[in-house]
């Protein structure tokens, strides 16, 4: 099994990646997260977001997974396969899409729950899509939720009655404006019901059986190392395990029987909602950059904070990642700046911080070190001797102290604008 994930706060192109690759595989599975991210792919000039679909999904012959470290909000999932079908009418999701049994459901209150949370001064806002994510992992924890197995039990919906009223009668004590309870429940069921058409099983059995087939299966993941719940930036993290090893158990597949690690980077960086940013850019140069990289939330349209490459937290994921290989994306729109800058580490009154571990101190200060810009007409090149060599010099420095190769550069938002390095 290879695995495909995000180094940073996400963002990263890990859509486009996986859509390219994905051919060479018989399987993509996604092991994390819910509808709170969207993986953004081009085809034929026009553009789509997954969010929980994995990328594979318009490759022929690929089988695409929905796997147990999952949260599905059956309603978007719904919107989403119809818009796909929309989007590519040759695309049948009900031959080539698997959803484990034992993923959660994001319920219509979660939804209600993560709003009044983000908007209540009781709790810590942290910048939420409000998709009812971390509702859905946390009452998984506490034993309190349904699954996508539990659907054709017979007395799923006095289940899941049960628990949309205790919610709701929550939320309506404390004051919150509600929408009539029967809408957000039809809506809810009757998504159920398109559910029931799809093969839903128990796909830890699946992936591991084509494996002892020597059959290939690609791991994508969601977010981005940085976010994950125990190793990013906590609190203004994701609510699932967005690293390698969370992978093995969202998927259900023994770290032994893991391959290539793919980490997906940005020549620079992105965030959105709140967090530590310690190389954001306040400047027209970061509203350059956002502007001309599209920087915008693919799910939820938000404007992403900018900032240069983060090598110390670069460092940090691709450790606890094990990353192989490394795939830098958007070099292209840093074309035409005389210089740019890349953090190489942290200067303390006494001493230096070369790795980030989630955190700074309060009085830390990014070192940058700047390089010659490149400028260069990035459309017509398919070879990486066609590199500007300001730009093969930025390649070759963040290989160094990296120390792990770039193998993939994408050069432009086309899904054909991916150079192969080495």
């Amino acid at each position: 099994m290879d695995i495909v994930l995000g180094l940073q706060w996400g963002d990263e192109g890990k859509g486009k990646f996986i859509d390219l690759i994905s051919e060479n595989y018989n399987i993509t599975a996604r092991f994390n997260g819910g509808s709170n991210a969207g993986h953004s792919i081009e085809r034929n000039g026009q553009r789509i977001t997954l969010k929980m679909i994995p990328s594979g999904i318009f490759m022929k012959g690929v089988q695409n997974v929905v796997g147990t470290g999952t949260v599905l909000d059956p309603v978007s999932l719904k919107k989403e396969i119809e818009n796909l079908q929309i989007f590519d009418q040759t695309v049948h999701p009900i031959d080539n899409l698997i959803i484990s049994k034992k993923a959660h459901f994001v319920l219509p209150t979660h939804r209600l729950l993560d709003a009044f949370m983000e908007d209540h001064p009781d709790y810590t806002t942290i910048g939420s899509t409000r998709n009812g994510i971390a509702q859905a992992y946390s009452n998984k924890i506490l034993r309190q939720n349904v699954r996508v197995g539990d659907m054709f039990l017979p007395d799923f919906e006095e289940k899941v009655h049960h628990i949309l009223k205790r919610d709701y009668k929550q939320l309506s004590e404390d004051g919150m404006v509600l929408p009539s309870l029967e809408e957000i429940s039809q809506d809810f069921f009757e998504a159920i019901d398109f559910l029931k058409k799809f093969n839903c099983i128990e796909t830890e059995i699946y992936l591991n059986k084509a494996l002892s087939e020597g059959k290939k299966i690609l791991a994508e993941g969601s977010q981005a190392a940085m976010l994950d719940i125990d190793h990013g930036t906590y609190p203004y993290v994701t609510s699932s395990s967005t690293t390698a090893a969370g992978a093995c158990i969202g998927l259900g597949i023994s770290p032994k029987k893991m391959g290539e690690i793919y980490g997906i980077a940005k020549a620079y960086c992105t965030r959105v909602g709140n967090g530590m940013f310690p190389t954001e850019l306040f400047d027209e140069l970061g509203d350059e950059i956002r502007t001309k990289g599209n920087e915008f939330g693919s799910n939820t349209g938000r404007p992403r904070r900018t900032g240069w490459l983060d090598l110390p937290a670069l460092r940090y994921a691709i450790m606890i990642n094990g990353v192989t290989q490394l795939v830098l994306t958007k070099a292209d729109v840093l074309s035409g700046l005389k210089s740019v800058a890349v953090c190489t580490h942290y200067e303390l009154e006494d001493g230096k911080i070369e790795t980030i571990a989630g955190s700074l101190p309060e009085n830390s200060r990014p070192v940058l070190k700047w390089l010659n810009g490149w400028n260069a007409d990035f459309s017509t090149m398919k070879s990486p001797s066609e590199l500007p060599i300001e730009l093969q010099e930025f390649l070759s420095f963040i290989e160094a102290e990296l120390e792990v190769p770039v193998t993939y550069l994408s050069i432009g938002p086309g899904r054909e604008q991916m150079l192969k390095m080495k």
